[in-house]
Formats: structure tokens, sequence, C-alpha cells
């Protein structure tokens, strides 16, 4: 940070708009502003230089290109909203009946456990499985790390986590939906292997989102600003509020099944954590970390007050546009470029420029050309008078101007641009604000504009200038124009005297940390965005002009003799009797002779962001929760959050503590809706997660989108997305199934349109766990005999080795995932193996086995049943332990009626000690406990197994057979016909067959195979299996060849259509670099399959073929 000396004061530049218009593409690289875009009509391209302190050290400005793409983009997501690309709302949106609703009756007091003794319902309700266990939870304690010296499974390691804190003011969406069912899985998968778990909660107090709420509120209900109040008064009206409305958010993270230690619950504006901002801002201001300075900032007008770049919306204009500003009657025109000329002093001519902002040409005190511009080369270092102020503007040639652009000409307002704040420091000149902090023009415009507000100015200026005769015209300008987040407001770069944080040097560090391995960055691919974003990092502007927040602790001294001197004279204090104690030892006096008021600004809600990970804990103090929990072993969080949260905490934390705050940073994508729109208030398009988990009416839904004061074209585009995507509203899909959909995206990598479609899908699958479990308690119904321990358990049948061995490999899938984190993966296996392996197969094969059906001796009857009821039920049971983390409410109501079948084991629950019989601490199933469930060539073997029965089936289908169960013969190699015998039974029952037979032909040395028996009987159904293996069906009454072959060639047809147009995508222009790896593996492996089916198809016309001829 540069310090320059200017009229005997200390003054920084606070680089916050990149007016991006006048920047060569080089220089738009180093830019640093991302909220200003083309606001201003300028000319120059900016040095190379060490670039000054920023008000919120944002990231890189997007360049006017990338703007105006995005904003072409937007346009075109809304056309199709809103135009005729879209089918029917009823065929385009999510395709749902209402389901019956069950309610869980037995008479229950909070915080008791739940009665599963009564009925099982018939079917799945998510309203009848999340009532009543998240309070017994809560009181039983599961959630607290002193929780963890009752398990048995417990092991010497923590793990700690905090969760983001949502502002106070707000109300979670989907975005928060997902963190939460992140942290919550790998918190729940950490405790149950025995860790000592650590999830605090919190909330952020939202210094200027709450404090517009609560100023909208009083305004409303007492007609009253905050002006009408006390500081006092109204930070009590706030606390008011706070208390009434703040524990919304908690109920949410409640009803999504948040296993977080509320007894640590966390609020920024806590005494404690109060406390920790004061000791931060102490500490970092005698370390030389905090400095005050002038700079310019974000300032909003109608807050009056500077806004970091997260609360800054840009809004990208084509051209001419009205729009509402808070404070005018009237809409203001923006996207449109004045010219006019300056009058060149003592000799004929003009020298034109051009602005976006000409009521800012009052501040002007220079113009700028490139010294090798031939049309002002004659004109270096001579003036134009201005027209209003009667000041002389000199005419400074420097190389940073482009005199390609525009006129080549560039009027100079330091005060209202940093690109000129730069340009005046290199020339000497003066910086004149004309614009006051709360939007009206200040003295320095003379009389004519002095308190007129800065839009009304703007007109007066230009009629002004016509008078003059010194308007040369108006055109249209694309531009993209800040908006501030919280007010609406217009934002202005204003210069400011505030408080300052040094960036460079704790930057640095937090670079070399992940360079040095110390901090993981997950994904790896966002670690060159960290090193790109600190090594170009700007102070850190941390005032706010506002009441709601920490006020900071700083005074500004003054002495009898010095009253009304605007020298400032600052000190800093945990509170102000320390203040007054540091400011009598540096200034010699005793602390009587000092009056001290403080800073009434407060500090950026950022900063005690920052400070979380260990304030939570009770930093200063060394707590045991500190000396136990810190560094946290984990932040995970919105990639969208990488700079305004994550480098501040971790640039805070090493400077404060001396230790990196965290050890890993996992990043998650951003979840946007179903045209690929980031979900957005402004947009309204944002959903709230219990609207997905209660379901709601399309009629609420748009309700809400109108309670939501949005921009009218905003409204309608947001309606009708509604109207589209939700015809009938949002069914209830649950608690569980919102938490495993979330889940069940990729969430290191591209962003996530999520799909209300794909929550109900895991509602669906919720019902198939709820049916399957009904299933295995009527088969444990019906016997008497103990079941073995899962040790104990040894499979008998091939069936039953396979699905053991299937849920050993997804127990081994689902470790290696959480690991990695790696979610998706973990879900995909779970979900598969129940789905398809236990649900599709399993049970199918062993229903015969358990009804008694068999033509087997007793004894093996009866073993092979005894068999099957231990291994569903361990299948059963320790897939609910596996899917514990994603669907706490759903597994805990089924585990419990499960468990009363549950094998006698050393730690049964009536041991004294013992740990409540909760699944949320059972012991996570790892692939050491399935050892012995390890049966590789059964894996390896199923496959053909299941491609023989997707043949059979189809071959069932192709002849209309129903009820049926006709013979079928395999001609086979031999290594297949052994495993169609050892899994016979399984192929008789998936294909629904009477008898198989097996057939090898003579092989090489014309010696038939053991295995094979007679061929198969002629006029049979053909399907083809592969190369080597052949289906027939034996369907009486003869095959008709020529009805199959014509519903083949019309399958062929179809398939080959599918074929092309998957094709005709892989052949579009830039497919191989537009399109991402995913999509290009999922074609191929479309394209791979459709092939291989074309190929089956026309081995089975062959074969029909040779059939038709052979019968004739």
């Amino acid at each position: 940070m540069t310090d320059y000396s200017i009229a005997g004061k200390s003054v920084c530049l606070s680089v916050m708009w990149t007016p991006a218009s006048r920047l060569s593409a080089r220089a738009r690289g180093g830019g640093i502003g991302r909220a200003w875009g083309v606001w201003k009509c300028r000319h120059c391209v900016r040095n190379s230089g060490t670039l000054p302190p920023s008000s919120s050290s944002s990231p890189h400005a997007p360049s006017p290109r990338t703007q105006l793409e995005k904003e072409k983009r937007r346009r075109e997501r809304e056309r199709a909203i809103l135009t005729s690309e879209h089918s029917n709302a009823e065929d385009d949106g999510i395709k749902w009946r209402e389901k019956e609703k069950i309610a869980y009756t037995a008479p229950t007091i909070p915080g008791e456990k739940k009665d599963t003794s009564v009925p099982f319902p018939p079917s799945y309700s998510p309203q009848y499985v999340e009532t009543s266990w998240y309070q017994w939870w809560e009181k039983e304690g599961f959630f607290t790390p002193e929780y963890q010296h009752r398990l048995p499974q417990r092991v010497n390691r923590s793990f700690s986590l905090c969760i983001p804190p949502p502002n106070v003011t707000g109300t979670l969406h989907l975005g928060h939906a997902l963190t939460v069912a992140i942290e919550d899985a790998l918190a729940r998968w950490r405790r149950m292997q025995g860790y000592k778990v650590l999830w605090v909660p919190g909330c952020d107090h939202a210094g200027i989102a709450t404090q517009a709420v609560v100023e909208r509120k009083l305004l409303k209900q007492h007609g009253k600003r905050r002006q009408g109040y006390s500081r006092g008064e109204f930070l009590q009206e706030v606390w008011n509020w706070k208390n009434e409305k703040g524990d919304e958010i908690y109920h949410q993270l409640r009803m999504l099944g948040a296993s977080l230690d509320w007894n640590r619950a966390c609020f920024t504006m806590d005494p404690g954590f109060s406390r920790a901002v004061s000791e931060a801002f102490v500490r970092l201001c005698d370390s030389g970390l905090i400095y005050r300075s002038e700079g310019l900032v974000n300032w909003s007008c109608a807050l009056e007050s500077a806004i970091s770049d997260i609360e800054v919306e840009s809004v990208n204009l084509s051209g001419r546009t009205l729009l509402s500003v808070p404070g005018y009657q009237k809409k203001v025109e923006f996207g449109t470029m004045v010219t006019f000329a300056y009058p060149i002093e003592g000799q004929d001519g003009e020298v034109p420029v051009a602005t976006t902002r000409p009521e800012t040409m009052l501040g002007d005190v220079a113009i700028a050309v490139h010294p090798d511009d031939p049309r002002y080369q004659s004109l270096h270092h001579k003036e134009c008078r201005h027209p209003f102020t009667d000041r002389l503007l000199p005419i400074v040639p420097d190389p940073t101007v482009d005199m390609e652009l525009g006129t080549g000409a560039v009027k100079v307002t330091p005060a209202h641009d940093h690109t000129d704040f730069l340009l005046s420091q290199r020339h000497s000149l003066p910086r004149i604000t004309v614009i006051g902090g709360d939007g009206t023009m200040t003295a320095d415009c003379g009389q004519w504009l002095e308190g007129v507000k800065r839009f009304d100015a703007r007109e007066r200026v230009i009629e002004a200038l016509m008078e003059k005769n010194l308007f040369r015209g108006k055109k249209e300008h694309p531009m993209s124009l800040p908006i501030c987040s919280r007010s609406g407001d217009v934002v202005e770069p204003l210069l400011k005297r505030q408080w300052f944080v040094r960036c460079a040097e704790m930057a640095q560090r937090a670079v070399q940390a992940v360079d040095d391995g110390e901090l993981e960055i997950i994904p790896h691919f966002y670690t060159k965005t960290w090193k790109s974003w600190l090594t170009n990092i700007s102070d850190w502007c941390i005032s706010r002009q506002l009441w709601w927040g920490h006020q900071i602790p700083a005074y500004r001294v003054s002495f009898p003799e010095t009253a009304g001197s605007e020298e400032e004279l600052w000190v800093w204090g945990r509170d102000e009797e320390e203040a007054r104690n540091r400011a009598a030892e540096k200034f010699g006096v005793t602390s009587e002779a000092i009056s001290l008021s403080q800073d009434p600004d407060v500090l950026d809600t950022w900063f005690s962001s920052a400070l979380f990970p260990f304030a939570m804990l009770g930093w200063p103090q060394q707590t045991h929760d500190l000396q136990q929990f810190y560094p946290n072993s984990l932040l995970e969080t919105g990639s969208d959050l990488i700079f305004f949260w994550v480098a501040r905490m971790v640039m805070l934390g090493m400077e404060l503590t001396g230790q990196l705050p965290f050890k890993q940073v996992l990043l998650h994508s951003l979840v946007r809706d179903k045209h690929g729109r980031k979900m957005s208030k402004s947009l309204g398009n944002v959903i709230d997660p219990l609207d997905v988990i209660s379901g709601i009416s399309l009629q609420r839904l748009q309700e809400k989108v109108k309670e939501g004061n949005l921009d009218p074209r905003e409204t309608t585009v947001a309606m009708e997305a509604q109207r589209r995507d939700f015809p009938r509203g949002i069914p209830e899909c649950g608690t569980d199934a919102l938490r495993l959909a979330l889940c069940s995206y990729k969430i290191q990598g591209e962003d996530i349109s999520l799909s209300v479609s794909q929550v109900l899908s895991c509602r669906h699958f919720c019902n198939k766990m709820w049916q399957t479990v009904r299933f295995t308690l009527r088969a444990l119904e019906e016997t008497d005999t103990e079941l073995r321990t899962l040790a104990e358990t040894h499979p008998v049948s091939s069936i039953d080795r396979w699905v053991c061995s299937r849920l050993r490999s997804s127990v081994l899938q689902s470790e290696r995932g959480f690991e990695s984190y790696d979610l998706q993966s973990v879900t995909a296996a779970l979900h598969s193996f129940w789905l398809h392996n236990l649900c599709d197969v399993y049970l199918e094969c062993i229903k015969p086995v358990l009804s008694g059906r068999g033509a087997e001796s007793d004894a093996q009857v009866q073993k092979e049943r005894a068999s099957a009821r231990a291994v569903l039920y361990h299948c059963v049971s320790v897939s609910l332990a596996l899917l514990a983390p994603f669907m706490p409410f759903l597994t805990e109501e089924l585990w419990q009626r499960l468990r009363v079948y549950a094998p006698d084991t050393p730690n049964a629950q009536n041991t004294p000690g013992a740990p409540a019989a909760s699944l949320c601490v059972q012991p996570y199933p790892q692939p050491g406990l399935l050892a012995h469930w390890h049966f590789p060539q059964e894996e390896a073997d199923f496959p053909f197994v299941q491609e023989v029965v997707r043949v059979a089936r189809s071959l069932r289908a192709q002849c209309r057979i129903t009820k049926a169960k006709p013979d079928m013969w395999a001609v086979c190699s031999p290594a297949q016909a052994q495993t169609l015998l050892h899994f016979g039974s399984a192929v008789r029952t998936l294909s629904r067959i009477s008898n198989l037979y097996i057939h090898c032909p003579l092989e090489g040395d014309n010696k038939p195979s053991p295995l094979s028996g007679p061929p198969p009987p002629k006029g049979s159904t053909v399907g083809v299996v592969d190369h080597t293996c052949q289906l027939h069906l034996d369907i009486q009454g003869g095959v008709d060849t020529d009805r199959q072959s014509l519903l083949l060639s019309q399958r062929r047809e179809r398939i080959l259509s599918q074929l092309e147009q998957c094709l005709a995508r892989t052949r579009a222009p830039q497919y191989a670099e537009k399109v991402p790896e995913r999509v290009k593996r999922e074609a191929e492996n479309r394209i791979s399959a459709l092939e291989q089916e074309l190929k089956n198809i026309q081995d089975q016309l062959l074969a029909l073929q040779s059939l038709k001829q052979h019968d004739s």
C-alpha cells in the first residue's frame, strides 16, 4: 500500500470501479473491480504499474465482451421461457400424482423417542416419517462431541467444521440446502465412524441487509426513518426484530435434519463474538495491518454507506433504458453517452469529450490526451475553461489514454473514477467531490446545483450545456450499471476516509500455504484461481456507515486547544478505557486532558465472518473447544465465496492465531434453476427447500414472486417459468428425497441445474426402500428361528453369495467416495445396490425360496430359506446404515422397526452405559466387516446372467407372453454354460421360464461338453446374447417368423434413428472444445450401446431368416 501526501493528508486510492470500455485487453487482465463494468465512457488504458487498494479486495472485473455475452445468454433464456420455444406447460412440467398423506398419531411428548411398535403404514409418507425424530436426537445429545465417549466404536480423532453462517434476515434456499446436505452427510459419516464431531451452527448479523429490512418495517409501521430514532433506540428495534424473526433459519436447518450442536450456536453479534471482533481489530491495528486513509469506495446513496462487492449486482444494458431509482419519482435514463466540448482558453477551438455520467463534469480537473495523438499535440499543457465553474483545466499528455477510442480526449474526474485518481497522482491534480454521500450535488458545483439530486442534476447539466452551445450529441451506449442489491440504488464511486486492511503480505502467506500443501483446495482446479486473485489483491475497506453491526473500536482524539481542527488523531482499544490510556501514552498527556469520540461506523460484515472458524470456539480465550477443534478439519462452502469469505478467513486466521483456520477447503458448485439461471432473489427463481419438502401450490409460488418486489419484466419471466415448470405446484417430496437428490449431483465441477423431477424420483426411491423393509419384516415374522450375526452369516446359494459380494463392493465404493468427498459416487453406488441389486434381482430370486416352493429336500429348502432371511436382513440393515448420512429420517424409521429382529451382540442396548439405540450413532459399515462376503467370481459372472435375463424378457415381450412360462434353451460355450448352471435358479426365476436347458455345440475335438444337453427344438424363438450365446424360447404353436422379423426391423429403424441423432451431435462445430468431458463420455457410451443393440438385432434377423429357410 502506498500513501500519497496531498495537502498534508495521507491519501490512498481504493479501486472499486473498472470503466472497462476504456481499457485494452491487456490492461483488463489486471483489473480488480467487479462492480463497475462499462459505466463511464472513458478512453484510457492502464499502465502495468502497481494497482492501489480496493474497497473490497474484489476479483478481476469481467470485460465488456464477457458482460455482453452474459447479457445475451440471459436474454435468450428469458425468451425461451416466454416464447413458444417451450412446449405446453402440462407437457413440460414435472409429472406427479397426489400421494396419500399419513400422519403419525401415536402420543409422543416432544423429545421422547418415537413409537415404532405401531402398525407399519402401507406406503411411504414423508410427514409420517419425519415426525418426532429430530427432537429426540437433539434431546439425547447425539450431535454433541461429548457424546463420543459413549460410542463403542470411538476413535481418538476429531472432525470439526462450521456452517457458512446465513444472513439472519433471510430464509434458506436450495443453494443453502445443498451446503447443509453435503456438510451433514460428512458430519454424520464421521460421527458414525467414532470421531468426536463438532459442527457449529451460526447466523451472520448481515449489517446492511438487516438494517434495510428493519428500516422498511419502521417506515411502514410508524412512518419514521432511522434518523428519527437515536442510535440506541434503533438498535433496540433491530434486536427486537432479530429475536422475533431470527430463529426461522434455525427452524429450516432442523427441518433439513442438520446434526448441528445447538448448544454452541453462534451469532456474530453475541457478546463473546463481539469481543473477538474488537480483539482482532486492535491486534491488526497494533501490527500496522489496519490503517485509516482516503479512498474510492462503493457507495450506496440510499443507505449512505460503503458496500462490498458482493452487495453489488451488475445490470447489463444494451442501450437506452429507463430504470426506477430509489428517491426519484420518475424513471432515470441510462445506457446513453453524452458528448460535449470544452472551449480552449486563449484561442479558438474546442476539445470534445464523451461520458455516460455528465453530472460528474462539475468535478473535472483536467483533460487527458495521448502524447502521440496528432490531433492534440499542439495543445499539450494548454488549458480549457470550465463553462460552469470557470476553472482552468490543463490538457495533460498521458500514455494511458487510448487514442483509438472515441474522441481520444478524456475528461478527468479524480474524486469519482478510480482510473482518473491514478492519473491525478501522476500529474499532481486536485480532487473535487461533487456528489455527496446522500446523492445530492455538493457546494463545489455552485448554487445552481447544490443540493440537487445527482440524476436531476444530470438533466440540468445537459440543458446548461445546450444553452452554452457546448452540447455535441447523445447516442445509445451499451453499459453495465452497478446496482446495490440491498437498496436497489445505483452505486456511486465516492472518495471517503475509511479504515483499510493491508492484504498483500497476508495474501502471500495464504498462497504459500497452498503451494506448500498445508492447505488443500478441492477441487484442485480452484488453486489457480486462488493464486491469481491473491497475487493481485488490493487492500480491503472495512468501514460501513451503518448503525447495526460491530461499531469500530477506534476513537478520535481531541484536546481542548485543538477543538474544530480538521486534523484526525486516532487511537484504538478493546474498550474506551483502554483507548484513553493508549492516547495518554501516545500523546504524552494525562487521560483527563483527552476527549474521545468513537468512530460511528461499523465494520464490514465480512470482517466478522472471517473470524468465524476460531471466534465460534471462544477465541481469543484459550478455551477447551479452541484447543481441541482448531484448526477446523474442513471448510465446505459454495465456490462463489472463495474470495469474499474463504480467502479472508485464511488470511486473518493465520495472522491472528498463527495457524491455518482449516486444513481443507471443499468448494461445491452453484445451484441453478432448470433453465440454467443462477438462483437469485432478484430473478424470482429461488426455491425454499421447505416448499420441496412439504409441497406447495402454483398459486402460492406465484404469490411469493409478487411479494418479492421484483422488476416487472423479471416478475413476468419468473411467473411464466413457474407455470411451465410447476403447472400443478411442487409435490411433497420430503427431506430425505431432497437431500439424496442434492448429493446425487456432481458437486465438484460444473454448476448444478437442479430439477424437482430428480427430487421426485428420489421420493419414489424412498417408497421403494419402504416397501423393501415391509417385505423384509414379513419374511422375518414368518419364522421363529433367531438370526445369526453378520460375522456368523455365510451365504449358501449363488445368488446369496452374489448379493453379499455386491454389498461389500458398495461399502468399499462408499468409503472411497466419502474419503475423496465424491458424494455423487457414494449415492450412486448405494442407490444402484438397493434398487438394481437388492430389489430388482435378489428379492425376486428369493420370493420362491421364502414361500416354500421348490423341488429340493425339506432340509435343503430350510437351509436356503434361513440363509436367505439372514442375508436379506443384513443387506437391508447395512444398507440403511450406509444411507443414514444422506437420508437420516427414513433410515432411522426403518432401522428402528428392523432392529427388533437384530441378533444379540456384545453391545446390546440393555447394557449399562451403552449408547441409545439410534442409527445415527451406530458404526458406519466398513469393508473389513464384510471381508467374508467377498465372492469376486460371482460378481464377475453375474453381468452375463443379467444379459441372458434381459434377452429372455425381450423375447417374451416380442412374443407377447404374459403369464406362460415356456422352456428355454441356451446355446452357448462351456464356460457360459457353467455360469448359467451355477445361477440356474436365478435365471429361471428372473426370466420367468419353466426349465433351462443348456446346449454346447461341438468343440474342435468333436467331443461334446459334459454340460451339454440336446439342441433346442426347431421353430423356437431366437434371441442373441452375444457372438457365442443364443437363447431359444420354445413357444407352443410355433413361431411367427414374419411377425418377429417385422418387429425387429421396426426396432432396428428406431435404433438407427437414435444412433444418427447421437452421431450428429458429435459432429457439431467445436463439439470437442465446448462440450464438457462428462457429456462426451455419456454420448460415447450411448453410441456404443446403440451399436451393440443393432448388432444383436441383425444377428436375430439372420437367425430368423435361417430358421424360415430351414422350415421351408
